[in-house]
């Protein structure tokens, strides 16, 4: 099982511009020891003959049909907007004037 000394805690903490405590590096390399240990854990048990998958059970899309449905007017979808114009929502400029 790896072992993560307090020297490599600390240099891991350091390139994630973290300034941790004396105690909290011990607490860390600690932790990172489990993590790296349940990560040879796993690595143990994948098998070359199984392929690796996103899921562990199959997906299968459930998209609906498209089909057309009553939609609000662009009168009922503005009334609520805070600003409209030309039967657009007006929404504040962030961008410079780009041609």
């Amino acid at each position: 099982m790896p072992s993560i000394s307090r020297e490599e805690a600390a240099h891991l903490a350091r390139l994630a511009r973290l300034d941790l405590a004396p105690d909290e590096l011990d607490h860390l390399a600690g932790q990172l020891d489990q993590i790296l240990g349940a990560v040879a854990q796993v690595t143990e048990v994948a098998a070359d003959d199984i392929p690796p998958t996103s899921h562990a059970l199959p997906l299968t899309n459930v998209f609906r049909e498209d089909e057309p449905r009553p939609c609000l007017s662009a009168d009922a979808a503005l009334a609520g907007a805070p600003a409209a114009e030309d039967g657009r929502f007006r929404v504040p400029q962030i961008l410079g004037e780009e041609a």
